[in-house]
C-alpha cells in the first residue's frame, strides 16, 4: 500500500494498523494525520508506548495518557481514582495515536480499552475512539521481566480481535536505496539470512573510513556510549561551551520530558566537536540524525555553528520539545537540538536516518536489535562493523508469524478501500492546506476597549512582571488579585502560570 492511501484510510475513520519495515515513511504519514486530523477539528491524541518515541510525535506514553501506568491490571473502583483532566482528555479524544505498537503487551493494550469504555460508558472498542497503531513487529518487541505480568504482542489482546483493525502495510522505500542492503534486511525479516548476506556484513568489519574521527557508532549499552563521547570531548582543544536547558512545567513532568529528549540537560561541546540533530530543522537544513562538526560559535549569542555533511553551515538556535497531554501542554524543554555524536545507542537511534555509522553488535541481547541498527543507514558501503554476533541477526519468530498474516489481510484491505485512490491523488497534488488566518477589521477597537479594564491586555510579558507573578502566586495570592495586580485578564494570568507551573497548578 502505498503512503497516499494509507493516510486517506486513516482520514475517513477507520481504525488501523499503519506498518511496514523501517524506512517505509511511517512517521511521515502519521504527522500528515495529525495534522490534517486537528485541521478537520478532530481532538487528536498523540501517544506511543516509549517516551523517546513520544516526543518524535509531540506527545505522552500512552501508559501516562490512559492513567495505567506501570500497573499490570486495571483494579475495582480504577476510573473513581482518575484525576478529572485525565478523565476529560479521554472523554473528548476523536483518535487516539499509539506509536511503536511493537512494545506494548497485549495485556496492556486491553487495560487502556478498558479504561476508554469505562470513562467515555460506551462498550465499543476503545469507548468509541478512532485507534491508529503504528509500528513494526521486527523491531524491539515487548520486554517481559522476571517480577512483573508477561505478555506478548498486541495481535494477542482481546480487543484487537473484536477491533479488527485495517492494515495499512506500506511498502515503498524510502531510505535505503542500496540493492545489497535491502536483500540483507529483507532476509533479516524472512529468517533467511544466507552465507553469502553473512559474508557481506562480515566484509564490512574489513573496511575503515577515511574519516574515522567523524562517524557516528551504534552501541548496544548506555555506558559505552556515555564513556566514548566523553573521551572524545576530552581530545579537543580548546575551551569548553556549556549551553543549559530552560523548563516550563511542573517538576514531576520536566522529569518525565527529560527522559525521552535526545539533547542532553547541560550540552557541553567544543569547537570540532561531532555531533547529531536530534529534531528536525523546520527550515529542512539537517534532519533528525544529521551528523556535523562545530566549526565555530556566533558573537554575542555563543551559539554553535555546524556544517553538516550536507555541506550546509548552520548556526543551532534553541527548539522546543513539548510533554502534551491531549490537547493540554504539561511541560517543555528548551535546549540547542544536538548531543555529541561520536556514539549513540541502537535504542536512541530508532527513526533515524544515518548518513554513515560504524556499529558494535557484538552485545546484541534482544531480536530485533541488529535490524533495527543496520536499518538506519541508506547504503552497505556506508556501514562499518566493529563486530556482530548471531543475535544481531534475530528476529522474532512470531514477528514473522504475525507478518505474513498481516500482509494477507493488507493485500484485501488495500481492493477494499481502492475507491480512495482517486482521493489520495487530489490531495497529493492540491495546495497544502493550512489553517485560515482570520484578521477581523475590528480587533484594534477590542483591544483598545479591553485595555480600559486591564491596561496590558495582550502586551508581552516582561521578565520583571513574570518575576512578580511567579513570587506572588507562590506567596498565595489568587487568580483575581493578580489579575488586578499586573492589569490582565484572568486567563492570561492563569495561562502564564500554566507556562511556568504546568497545566495542574490552576485548578478549575
Amino acid at each position: 500500500m502505498n503512503q497516499g492511501l494509507a493516510l486517506e484510510i486513516m482520514l475517513s475513520g477507520k481504525s488501523v494498523l499503519l506498518t511496514g519495515p523501517a524506512g517505509a515513511g511511517k512517521t511521515f504519514v502519521l504527522n500528515q494525520c495529525i495534522k490534517l486530523a486537528k485541521y478537520a477539528g478532530k481532538h487528536v491524541s498523540v501517544t506511543a508506548t516509549t517516551g523517546l518515541a513520544a516526543t518524535h510525535l509531540g506527545g505522552t506514553t500512552i501508559h501516562s495518557w490512559s492513567g495505567i501506568g506501570v500497573y499490570d491490571s486495571i483494579g475495582n473502583n480504577f476510573v473513581d481514582h482518575m484525576a478529572k483532566g485525565r478523565r476529560e482528555i479521554i472523554e473528548k479524544t476523536d483518535i487516539l495515536i499509539i506509536d511503536e505498537i511493537s512494545m506494548m503487551h497485549d495485556f496492556r493494550l486491553d487495560m487502556v480499552d478498558e479504561v476508554c469504555r469505562l470513562v467515555r460508558k460506551n462498550d465499543e472498542p476503545f469507548g468509541g475512539i478512532q485507534i491508529i497503531m503504528s509500528g513494526d513487529f521486527f523491531q524491539l518487541p515487548p520486554i517481559n521481566r522476571g517480577d512483573t505480568r508477561a505478555g506478548g504482542f498486541v495481535v494477542n489482546s482481546q480487543v484487537w480481535r473484536e477491533l479488527d483493525p485495517v492494515i495499512c502495510y506500506l511498502h515503498e522505500q524510502h531510505r535505503q536505496d542500496d540493492e545489497q542492503l535491502l536483500n540483507i534486511l529483507n532476509a533479516i525479516r524472512a529468517g533467511d539470512v544466507r552465507r553469502h548476506h553473512a559474508e557481506l556484513l562480515l566484509a564490512r568489519a574489513e573496511e575503515f573510513p577515511d574519516d574515522l574521527e567523524q562517524l557516528t557508532e551504534l552501541h548496544t549499552v548506555n555506558v559505552d556510549v556515555d564513556t566514548m563521547n566523553e573521551a572524545k570531548l576530552e581530545t579537543l582543544e580548546g575551551d569548553e561551551v556549556v549551553y543549559s536547558q530552560m523548563t516550563t512545567g511542573s517538576e514531576n513532568y520536566v522529569e518525565t520530558l527529560q527522559r525521552s529528549v535526545l539533547a542532553p540537560a547541560n550540552l557541553k561541546v567544543k569547537k570540532g566537536a561531532l555531533v547529531m540533530a536530534v529534531k528536525n530543522s523546520p527550515e529542512r537544513k539537517y534532519v533528525n540524525g544529521s551528523i556535523g562538526t562545530i566549526i565555530d560559535f556566533e558573537p554575542y549569542t555563543d551559539y554553535p555553528i555546524v556544517k553538516f555533511k550536507n555541506g550546509k553551515e548552520v548556526s543551532m538556535v534553541p527548539d522546543t520539545w513539548e510533554l502534551r497531554d491531549g490537547d493540554k501542554k504539561r511541560a517543555s524543554i528548551s535546549q540547542i537540538p544536538l548531543r555529541l555524536a561520536w556514539a549513540i545507542t541502537i535504542h536512541k537511534s530508532q527513526g533515524m536516518t544515518l548518513d554513515a555509522a560504524r556499529m558494535d553488535l557484538r552485545k546484541a541481547f534482544v531480536e530485533g536489535m541488529g535490524y533495527v541498527a543496520l536499518s538506519r543507514v541508506k547504503k552497505l558501503n556506508n556501514l562499518y562493523l566493529i563486530g556482530i554476533n548471531q543475535m544481531a541477526l534475530k528476529v522474532s519468530e512470531e514477528a514473522q508469524t504475525i507478518d505474513a498474516v498481516l500482509r494477507v489481510k493488507a493485500a484485501a484491505d488495500a481492493k477494499r478501500f481502492a475507491h480512495l485512490e482517486k482521493k489520495a491523488k487530489e490531495r497529493a497534488e492540491a495546495p497544502e492546506q493550512t489553517p485560515a488566518t482570520d484578521k477581523k477589521s475590528g480587533w484594534n477597537k477590542k483591544i483598545a476597549k479591553m485595555r480600559q479594564t486591564y491596561p496590558n491586555a495582550y502586551r508581552p510579558w516582561e521578565s520583571d512582571q513574570d518575576e512578580l507573578l511567579k513570587q506572588e502566586f507562590q506567596q498565595g495570592l489568587n487568580i483575581a488579585a493578580l489579575s488586578k495586580l499586573l492589569g490582565r485578564h484572568e486567563g492570561s494570568i492563569k495561562m502564564r502560570l500554566q507556562k511556568h507551573f504546568g497545566d495542574d497548578v490552576v485548578q478549575e
